[in-house]
């Protein structure tokens, strides 16, 4: 039997990576799902011809998560497309490495943009109808750099802990109205962003983690579905890290 048979799924940055995914396992499971993407095209259509191929419906829209405006009607136009969405998955993010000491505040302000406020517009976009409705699942995506940190990568390590107190203290209002807010840190998966590091910096990753290999896309998608559907009945506030034992706790 399909775990999210007749739901609705809004995932944020899902034309690749992680969120690809998630949306595509959501759908196998039955889900109809809506997701925004940024540029991508060539992907962002042969991704809704797989989707709508399993006879889900999907929908998709070119939104900027940095941009609240943008957000709200993405929210707005899936809602109206597919229907209030039983889950929510936050994933949509970017990166920018560089020095503390000469890093832009216009970087800043973009990492923590996308991170930070794009979730949480997201949210409060589709919050109020999971609580009229008295259920609904949201998950965010933060990472094993919020607990470890790393150099040159310092706010968007910053933007992954906030994710981690935001879904926290979200859970604490959300859970006793019968929406669960839960998070996931992932560790080094292997994407696009991985593979620009080179094959010697993910050869030597592979080879520090106590699993010896980098994550896959789909080991992140098998845990949101654990969150989405009938398993994650019992999480609130947690923070999940499939992570190949880079982070242990």
């Amino acid at each position: 039997m399909s775990q999210l048979a007749g739901k609705i799924a809004i995932v944020t940055g899902g034309s690749r990576g992680i969120g690809r995914a998630c949306a595509l396992l959501f759908a196998q499971e039955g889900a109809d799902i809506a997701f925004n993407h940024l540029g991508d095209t060539a992907r962002v259509e042969e991704f809704a011809a797989e989707v709508a191929a399993l006879g889900r419906r999907v929908f998709h829209m070119e939104a900027d998560m940095g941009d609240s405006a943008a957000v709200r009607a993405f929210a707005a136009a899936a809602t109206a497309a597919l229907g209030a969405p039983d889950i929510l998955l936050n994933n949509a993010g970017m990166n920018i490495r560089g020095p503390f000491e000469s890093f832009a505040e216009a970087d800043y302000d973009r990492i923590m943009a996308v991170h930070m406020k794009g979730m949480f517009v997201m949210a409060q976009a589709v919050y109020p109808a999971m609580i009229a409705r008295g259920s609904g699942r949201i998950i965010n995506i933060a990472s094993q750099l919020a607990f470890k940190g790393q150099a040159q990568i310092i706010p968007y390590c910053a933007a992954k802990a906030g994710i981690i107190g935001f879904t926290r203290a979200l859970a604490h209002e959300a859970a006793p109205r019968g929406v669960l807010v839960n998070a996931i840190a992932p560790g080094a998966i292997t994407t696009d962003l991985t593979a620009q590091r080179g094959p010697e910096w993910n050869a030597m990753m592979a080879a520090s983690l106590p699993v010896g290999r980098m994550g896959v896309p789909e080991d992140i998608a098998w845990t949101a579905l654990l969150l989405a559907g009938p398993g994650g009945a019992n999480y609130a506030g947690a923070t999940l890290s499939p992570n190949g034992g880079d982070v242990m706790h």
